[in-house]
């Protein structure tokens, strides 16, 4: 890849892993936390379970809208906007007062993650060549992984105190709003598509955004059926049965660390029981 670099590895690579980073953080978030907005709307399991519902279910719907996003416009600005949206329904949750309101802003939530998630995985697609692709994916992975831990932690630690007088679960959401927001900026800025560095005749970003100044009725239209021909191949099939059985276990996965505290919780109060 062209471009700016910084010891030796470019600019648009390193700020791309960073959105991967802040994407998994966001995911983990509100799962870190839920005891706590439990607390706070007086709601139930089954209340925090329809919250994943929502996001997980507009975040399916509205993936296939990143495919053609990412085709026909320039996918910095795009990765730029599916984090400022994603960044915003955070900094909203944190600030909502009622529980319908969460609700609300985790579906908006979801939208920003299905622009970012497909983005992020055709940018790296096309920033390696083919020999080193999968070290690129991986390292996306590892990246974004180890994002996922440290927002789990840094909201797991926060939520048990108050910041200001505010909630320490409320200030992690505005504090990862913010550190998004400022990722995505630099995306917007900085990270060059390499599509504009491998073509010649897209030179500068105008160029590039161009291809989707068509008409939109065509575009759809040819999305439609480029996505139609590819679920009929076998192996996408395999792949999307394999993803429905395999999410099963990891959604019910987020509630591990409600379910540690409240056995914490329990563990504290026998113990003080039995000594008294």
């Amino acid at each position: 890849m062209k471009g700016r670099k910084i010891c030796g590895i470019s600019l648009s690579i390193i700020l791309i892993n960073m959105a991967a980073v802040m994407e998994r953080a966001d995911e983990n978030l509100l799962p870190s936390v839920y005891k706590e907005v439990s607390q706070a709307f007086n709601v139930g399991p089954a209340d925090l379970g329809y919250l994943t519902f929502v996001r997980n279910f507009v975040q399916g719907l509205a993936s296939p809208l990143a495919g053609i996003l990412v085709l026909h416009y320039d996918r910095p600005a795009v990765l730029a906007m599916g984090t400022l949206l994603w960044a915003l329904s955070t900094a909203a949750v944190g600030a909502s007062q009622e529980f319908m309101q969460v609700a609300f802003w985790r579906a908006i939530n979801g939208f920003g993650l299905a622009i970012v998630i497909p983005a992020l995985q055709s940018f790296i697609a096309d920033s390696y060549q083919e020999g080193v692709r999968g070290t690129g994916f991986g390292m996306l992975g590892l990246i974004g992984s180890l994002g996922g831990v440290g927002g789990g932690v840094v909201a797991t630690v926060m939520a048990g105190h108050e910041y200001w007088g505010v909630p320490g679960w409320r200030v992690a959401f505005v504090m990862m709003a913010s550190f998004s927001s400022l990722i995505g900026l630099l995306v917007f800025l900085f990270v060059e598509d390499p599509r504009t560095l491998a073509s010649p005749k897209a030179s500068d970003r105008n160029a590039l955004i161009g291809k989707g100044s068509g008409s939109s009725t065509s575009i759809w239209r040819e999305s439609w059926t480029a996505m139609k021909a590819v679920t009929k191949v076998q192996t996408f099939q395999v792949i999307v049965l394999q993803g429905l059985v395999g999410s099963l276990p990891w959604t019910a996965m987020v509630f591990f660390t409600m379910w540690f505290e409240l056995i914490g919780e329990h563990f504290s109060m026998f113990q003080n029981e039995s000594f008294s």
